[in-house]
C-alpha cells in the first residue's frame, strides 16, 4: 500500500518523514528513481518471503516425514522383537494398520501441532499491534472471540474427536476384512461368499468414509463461523456509532480500519490454530495406539554359544497360555543327540507347545530346559535357535523365487540351494517343468501343490545345516501316499541330525527310535 501511494503521488515522499529520511540517506536525486528502487526492494522482499516460506514448509515436512520413518521403523522393530507368545495373540491386520496408517496419522498430528505453534507467534504479533492501537477495543474483541472459540470447542471439537475414534474402529475392521478375504480367496470362490464379504467391506468402508466426511466438514465450520461473527461485529460497531452520533464515522475511521485489517489478518491465524487443534483431536487415537504399541519391551536375547553334544533335558516343565489352565504339567524328557523321537497325541494335548519350548520360542512357567547341562535362557537363546531347522504344518511361502524362499533372509548361495532342493527331491521337477530355482511360487506358494510346498519347506530347514530338525505336524495335511514319500525324504536327509517329529498318526513315526504320547499335559514313554 505505501508503494502504490507513493507511485500515484510523488509529493508523499516529501510529506512523509519516514520516506523522506530514506530518500535523503540514499541520496536520490529524482522521485522516479526512488519509486523504482522502492519497487525493486519490494520485489526482492517477496522473492525472499517466498523462499523463506518454502524453506519453512520443507523443514516442517522433512521433520514430520522423518518422524514417520522413525515411527514405522520402531513399530516394525518392536513387532519383530516381540516374544513369540505375545505375537500370536496379535491380529496381523492390526499390526499392518498401525505401521501404515496410524504412524502416518500421528505424523499428521505432529505437523498440526508444529503448524499451530508457528501460527501462535503470528497471533501474538497481531495482538500486540492491536493492543498498541486501542487496548480497550482489543480486550472486548478478545472476550467476544474467546467466547465463540469456547462454544466451538464444546460443540465442534467434541464431535471431531468422536469421529476420530470412529475412524480408527472402521479402519481396523476395513483391514481385517481385506486380510481374511485375500487369505481365503480360494475358499471364498468355492463357497461363493463374495456378496457377504462385499457387504461387510462396504459397512467398514462406508463408516470410515463417513468419519472422514464429518471431520472434513466440521473442520471448515470454525473458519466460516468466526469470519461471519468477526466481520458482522465490525458492521454492528459501525451501525452503533452511526445511530449513537447521528453522523458519519470519519473520526473513528482510522482506528476502525486498523481493526478491520487486523481482524482480516487475525482470522486466518485463529482458523489455522483451531483447525490444527481439531486435527490433533481427530488423530488423537493414533497417538494412543502408537504409544501403547511402543511401550512393549522387545526380547533382549544374547548370542552366547550353546554346544549340543550329548542331550536336551526338560526338567519339571510346566506351561499355560492362561492362568490356572495348564497345557503342560511338570514334564520331564530327555532327547539324546542324533536320536529320532516322535510325539503323538490328540489336538490340543500340548505336543506343539512342548516342541516350541524345546526350540526356545516359549519360556516355561516353571521348570527348565538344559542343553548338555547348560540352562537355556535369554543370554544364549539366539545361539540355540540357530541350531534348529523347523518344518511347520502350514508352510508360508512369500511371493518370490524358490531360491529366495529357501534362503529366507540368508545370503543366496545358488549351489547350496540346489543341493538342499535335491535332498528334498524337488529340484528335478523344478528344472524340468519350471524355471529351476528361479521359479516364482506366488503369494503363499499358491502356484505349487501341498507336497511341493512341504519339500521347499524341508529345503529351507536344511539350508543353514541345522543340528536339530523339527517337524510340527508337517505332513498332516497331505494324503497318505504323498506323506509317505515326504517322510522317506525327511528320514533320508536327516542323517545324523537329531529329529523331533510331531504327528497324529503312528504310521508317520515308524522310523523313530522313541515315541512319546502327550496327554492331559503329561508325557508318557
Amino acid at each position: 500500500m505505501p508503494f502504490i501511494s507513493v507511485a500515484s503521488d510523488f509529493t508523499q515522499i516529501q510529506s512523509n518523514r519516514y520516506l523522506y529520511k530514506v530518500y535523503d540517506i540514499f541520496g536520490f536525486s529524482r522521485p522516479t528513481d526512488f519509486v523504482v528502487a522502492f519497487g525493486l526492494v519490494l520485489v526482492a522482499f517477496y522473492i525472499f518471503r517466498a523462499v523463506l516460506n518454502l524453506a519453512y514448509f520443507y523443514a516442517l515436512n522433512r521433520f514430520a516425514q522423518g518422524r514417520y520413518h522413525l515411527l514405522a521403523y520402531r513399530l516394525f522393530e518392536n513387532y519383530m522383537g516381540m516374544e513369540y507368545q505375545c505375537f500370536i495373540d496379535k491380529n496381523s491386520s492390526h499390526l499392518l494398520k498401525n505401521i501404515i496408517n496410524e504412524a502416518n496419522n500421528l505424523v499428521a498430528l505432529i505437523s498440526a501441532a508444529l503448524f499451530m505453534m508457528s501460527e501462535v507467534f503470528v497471533l501474538i504479533l497481531i495482538y500486540g499491534m492491536l493492543i498498541y492501537v486501542n487496548w480497550k477495543m482489543t480486550l472486548l474483541l478478545t472476550i467476544f472471540l474467546g467466547f465463540n472459540l469456547v462454544l466451538l470447542k464444546l460443540f465442534v471439537s467434541t464431535k471431531i474427536k468422536k469421529a476420530g475414534e470412529e475412524r480408527e474402529g472402521f479402519q481396523q475392521r476395513f483391514y481385517e476384512v481385506i486380510n481374511k478375504s485375500f487369505g481365503n480367496f480360494k475358499i471364498i470362490k468355492l463357497k461363493s461368499e463374495e456378496e457377504h464379504l462385499l457387504e461387510e467391506f462396504g459397512r467398514a468402508s462406508f463408516g470410515f468414509a463417513q468419519a472422514n466426511i464429518k471431520n472434513q466438514t466440521l473442520s471448515q465450520f470454525p473458519r466460516l463461523f468466526l469470519e461471519m461473527i468477526g466481520f458482522s461485529l465490525v458492521a454492528i460497531i459501525v451501525i452503533y456509532l452511526i445511530l449513537k452520533y447521528h453522523t458519519d464515522i470519519q473520526g473513528a475511521l482510522p482506528v476502525l480500519m486498523v481493526f478491520v485489517v487486523g481482524l482480516y489478518r487475525l482470522m486466518p491465524s485463529v482458523n489455522r490454530i483451531f483447525a490444527s487443534y481439531n486435527e490433533i483431536l481427530f488423530y488423537n487415537k493414533s497417538l494412543q495406539i502408537i504409544h501403547n504399541e511402543l511401550i512393549y519391551e522387545p526380547e533382549e536375547l544374547g548370542d552366547e554359544p550353546v554346544v549340543f553334544e550329548k542331550k536336551i533335558r526338560l526338567e519339571n516343565v510346566s506351561f499355560a497360555y492362561e492362568e490356572n489352565k495348564p497345557i503342560l504339567k511338570k514334564v520331564n524328557l530327555e532327547i539324546r543327540k542324533g536320536e529320532r523321537i516322535g510325539l503323538v497325541g490328540e489336538s490340543g494335548s500340548g505336543k506343539s507347545t512342548l516342541v516350541d519350548i524345546v526350540i526356545g520360542l516359549y519360556k516355561p512357567l516353571s521348570g527348565a530346559v538344559y542343553v548338555d547341562d547348560v540352562l537355556l535362557e535369554a543370554k544364549n537363546l539366539k545361539s540355540w535357535r540357530k541350531k534348529i531347522g523347523y518344518i511347520p504344518q502350514s508352510v508360508y511361502l512369500f511371493d518370490g523365487t524358490v531360491a529366495e524362499n529357501v534362503a529366507f533372509g540368508s545370503e543366496i548361495d545358488r549351489e547350496r540351494v540346489k543341493s538342499v532342493l535335491e535332498k528334498a527331491n524337488i529340484l528335478e521337477f523344478l528344472e524340468t517343468h519350471q524355471k529351476g530355482i528361479d521359479t516364482r511360487v506366488g503369494e503363499g506358494g499358491i502356484k505349487l501343490s501341498g507336497g511341493q510346498k512341504q519339500r521347499i519347506a524341508i529345503a529351507r530347514a536344511l539350508y543353514d545345516d541345522p543340528e536339530i530338525l523339527v517337524l510340527d505336524e508337517a505332513t498332516s495335511a497331505l494324503d497318505n501316499e504323498t506323506e509317505a514319500k515326504v517322510m522317506d525324504e525327511i528320514y533320508a536327509v536327516s542323517g545324523e541330525k537329531t529329529l523331533i517329529v510331531v504327528a497324529h498318526r503312528l504310521s508317520t513315526l515308524n522310523r523313530c527310535q522313541k515315541i512319546y504320547r502327550v496327554e492331559n499335559g503329561e508325557i508318557y514313554g
